[in-house]
């Protein structure tokens, strides 16, 4: 299978991703966007610190300058891209997967994401047809060191209101979100923190960095209920997503989360978009139109819901996969900016996040379900036959809309799989329709 994916690169190392790629990829990324200056992060992986090494090898070969931030999460990398003069850069990193596996997220300068169709398969061909002549400039990129923890606490802090006091409990899972966070949070006295695996340790001994697996949260959940917190907070490895639960353990799931965020962004940015993946509820553009926003509809994948943010001139939004974006952070996703803003509107309101996301559950869902699926589009036109009477449209994969329930069903862009979203005006039709489309796409996986 291809290190090179829809959204990032990465790989088992070093099987399929050791130094010498890491090298090629570096001079690739250098030669594609023409750069003069490259900003380069890394995670705390085992073996980030050698990839990291071999990657900016590969840049300066080329001639290009590489500013080298040291220990990053992927928000203060985009921080940095966006902030620092220079062409793009990159963040070695392998987000929530588990601690064989390293890889790249590549930006173009303004922190403009790389994906499959906007430059990594280009990058990909490179690396292919690179050798070692090719990339050999007269005179190699210098590499400067650069601290920008400081000003990215600072920034990350402005976002930040007048916040009541309150309990939460934060699980780090030993990622990047300990690297700065903390530092953060203590920044707020009124704010009690109680933390989990807040030390930094690639191997992630205690669970898997990956917050959208249940399992991954029943320590968080014990933590919650033991301390009384008034919600939870887990970050997943790199700690650009996160996922939240309320004081009595339930995870509130991301699309609510959106919806919730939209109140602070049009609160300071009335009538600008508000940007919701396709699997996120109804209740999501129900709730922005409420708030005199504009909601904006996107395909799943952070580099498609940036560019659409810029284009539709959004305040941000959110996926269903815990990333949510701020058009105030240089469009790019951050799991602590989401946490300060859920904070801004539970004091703002008065109420607890259970009352604020109780009040928003009006339609029963599934969730995303995955189907191993090896014809994946013959599947899909299926389903649109069957469901013919219904509206259908094909912005990622196939949404069916009826007046009281909903399905999308998409392929994955890595795996033979369909995933499956369901949400219905009650339990009755959801457990009826959950019925009748697993009949047709087989077992769940």
């Amino acid at each position: 299978m291809s290190i090179f994916k829809a959204y990032d690169i990465r790989g088992i190392y070093p099987d399929e991703l050791d130094e010498k790629t890491a090298e090629k990829i570096g001079a690739a990324f250098a030669r594609f966007l023409d750069a003069g200056n490259l900003v380069v992060g890394r995670d705390m992986r085992t073996m980030a610190p050698a990839i990291e090494e071999a990657v900016i090898r590969g840049i300066t070969s080329t001639g290009c300058d590489v500013t080298r931030i040291g220990l990053s999460s992927t928000p203060m990398a985009y921080f940095a891209i966006g902030k620092l003069p220079c062409d793009g850069g990159l963040n070695v990193t392998a987000s929530h997967n588990p601690p064989q596996y390293i890889g790249f997220k590549l930006c173009r300068e303004g922190a403009r994401p790389l994906s499959g169709d906007t430059g990594i398969q280009k990058i990909r061909e490179m690396v292919e047809s690179l050798s070692d002549a090719d990339v050999r400039a007269d005179r190699p990129g210098e590499v400067s060191d650069v601290d920008v923890r400081d000003d990215y606490v600072k920034h990350v802090l402005s976002f930040a209101e007048e916040i009541r006091p309150m309990t939460i409990c934060v699980d780090y899972a030993n990622g990047m979100g300990a690297y700065v966070i903390p530092r953060i949070l203590d920044a707020l006295p009124q704010v009690e923190v109680h933390a989990l695996y807040d030390e930094l340790d690639g191997t992630f001994p205690n669970h898997e960095a990956n917050p959208l697996k249940e399992e991954n949260l029943e320590d968080l959940r014990k933590l919650v209920l033991e301390t009384g917190a008034d919600l939870g907070v887990e970050f997943d490895g790199d700690a650009d997503r996160c996922a939240f639960m309320d004081g009595e353990g339930k995870v509130v799931s991301s699309d609510l989360i959106t919806a919730i965020l939209a109140r602070d962004l049009l609160a300071k940015h009335p009538g600008k978009g508000i940007l919701y993946d396709i699997r996120s509820s109804r209740v999501v553009p129900e709730e922005i139109r409420r708030l005199g926003g504009r909601p904006v509809r996107e395909r799943v994948g952070h580099s498609f819901m940036k560019e659409t943010m810029r284009r539709e001139d959004c305040a941000g939004g959110g996926e269903l996969s815990g990333h949510y974006y701020f058009a105030d952070n240089y469009f790019s996703d951050s799991g602590i900016i989401a946490l300060l803003k859920i904070l801004n509107v539970l004091t703002k309101e008065g109420k607890s996040l259970k009352e604020v996301a109780d009040a928003l559950r009006k339609y029963p869902s599934t969730g995303e379900i995955n189907f191993r699926v090896e014809d994946k589009e013959g599947l899909i036109r299926k389903l649109a036959e069957i469901y013919k009477d219904g509206k259908i449209d094909w912005l990622d994969g196939i949404t069916v809309s009826y007046p009281d329930w909903w399905f999308n069903v998409r392929p994955s862009n890595t795996e033979p799989y369909l995933r499956l979203v369901l949400e219905a005006d009650d339990e009755e039709l959801l457990r009826k329709k959950k019925e009748e489309l697993v009949s047709i796409l087989g077992t769940p996986v």
